[in-house]
């Protein structure tokens, strides 16, 4: 059996292009049909576990697929904005605890949710370093944003403005970092929190300016009466909130028609989440409310759908491609004539050519099947990471 294989092999290493080519089909022929699979099943979980967790989203009216993508995974494109009073609606009731979710800015590709205490109880993330959120212009980082980008307690990460030409002049707010979260496997580790007071701050709904009162800011008074005061555009405007500058930080306009993109309605039972779905359906509400698990669940739909015909053509492939394979082994084995009659004129048996020959075919699958096993298992281990990734693009 040791000559047998030990020819195979050598036979094997001397065509190295052709095995490499038999080696690499049998291992996709493998590893497609069930790497996708395993992928389909990793982000089913991931999908339906925090949908699962997460009972109803209000959000304005439009895609509840974008708006469900964007308040659990804080993915897909800024929704329709709601106004923040919807979230004092929810919260009056007293049918549900209402959590306002504001997800619109990034830093340094990461998106930034404005949120409250709450989230962070609710969703059960812990501090691991530092402290949590305590002041405007604070953030606290997810455990995958901390390590990427390098951030520590009391270092800070700076917001990306919307776009190159901002012509409204908001400035990018420079944040410290208050804290870093524990690792929670989720999409959580891959966020910045920032009260939801300081997401507004970054789209320059609330700015803090040099006090106008002071001697040194005269020459940016344009003109005073009384408590009015009226300044041109050389003030200077802060980007960074401090324990000095703090007091000068405020809001103009209602705080109840600031926008957020979506308020997560926590039920205190069943029926209190029957009675606040109830309060959505009139047609001419300006908000909808919705159950994750029967968004994603409609989305895994198509996902199994897709699936089933991916399948389907990797089969066929597979086929296809195995029918080549036969092929490919019977024309070696007749361009291979002269060979084997040299082997019995040596004293070999058709026993042991016909051993030879079928160990090279063994030989191939065996190392194309354990080679589609690995991907699998390297699938099986680093398919959520992917699947984030994916989901973030």
């Amino acid at each position: 059996m040791k000559r047998t294989l030990y020819l195979a092999w050598h036979y094997l290493a001397f065509h190295r292009l052709k095995t490499a080519i038999l080696v690499t089909s049998i291992t996709l022929i493998v590893y497609l049909p069930v790497g996708l699979k395993v992928l389909v099943d990793q982000s089913s979980r991931q999908l339906t576990a925090r949908a699962q967790a997460t009972p109803l989203i209000v959000g304005a009216k439009g895609s509840p697929l974008e708006l469900t993508l964007n308040t659990l995974y804080f993915a897909a494109d800024y929704p329709e904005p709601l106004r923040y009073v919807q979230a004092t609606r929810v919260d009056r009731t007293g049918l549900a605890l209402a959590i306002p979710m504001y997800v619109r800015f990034h830093s340094q590709g990461y998106p930034i949710v404005g949120t409250s205490f709450d989230y962070f109880e609710y969703r059960g993330l812990r501090v691991e370093s530092g402290r949590q959120l305590a002041m405007l212009g604070e953030c606290v980082l997810g455990s995958r944003v901390a390590a990427a980008i390098g951030a520590e307690p009391g270092d800070y990460v700076i917001s990306s403005p919307e776009s190159v030409f901002d012509l409204a002049g908001v400035y990018p707010l420079r944040m410290r970092v208050a804290g870093v979260l524990e690792f929670s496997d989720s999409p959580d580790d891959d966020a910045i929190f920032v009260d939801i007071k300081t997401a507004w701050i970054i789209e320059g709904l609330g700015h803090g300016h040099q006090d106008l009162t002071r001697p040194e800011a005269a020459s940016a008074v344009l003109s005073r009466e009384e408590n009015r005061v009226v300044a041109n555009a050389s003030v200077v405007q802060y980007n960074e909130i401090s324990e000095e500058n703090i007091e000068s930080f405020h809001f103009h306009g209602d705080v109840s028609d600031y926008p957020i993109t979506a308020v997560v309605a926590v039920p205190l039972d069943q029926k209190s989440s029957a009675l606040l779905q109830g309060r959505y359906q009139a047609s001419d509400d300006l908000a909808q409310i919705v159950r994750p698990v029967t968004v994603m669940d409609e989305l895994l739909g198509t996902i199994l759908t897709v699936q089933s015909f991916i399948t389907a053509g990797a089969v066929i492939v597979g086929l296809a491609t195995l029918a080549t394979m036969a092929l490919v082994f019977m024309l070696s084995l007749r361009l291979r004539r002269r060979e084997r009659e040299t082997l019995f004129k040596i004293g070999g048996s058709r026993l042991s050519v016909g051993s030879v020959m079928a160990s090279e075919i063994v030989v191939v699958l065996f190392t194309g099947v354990i080679l589609a096993g690995v991907l699998t298992a390297l699938t099986s281990q680093f398919g959520s990471a992917a699947i984030r990734a994916l989901v973030r693009m």
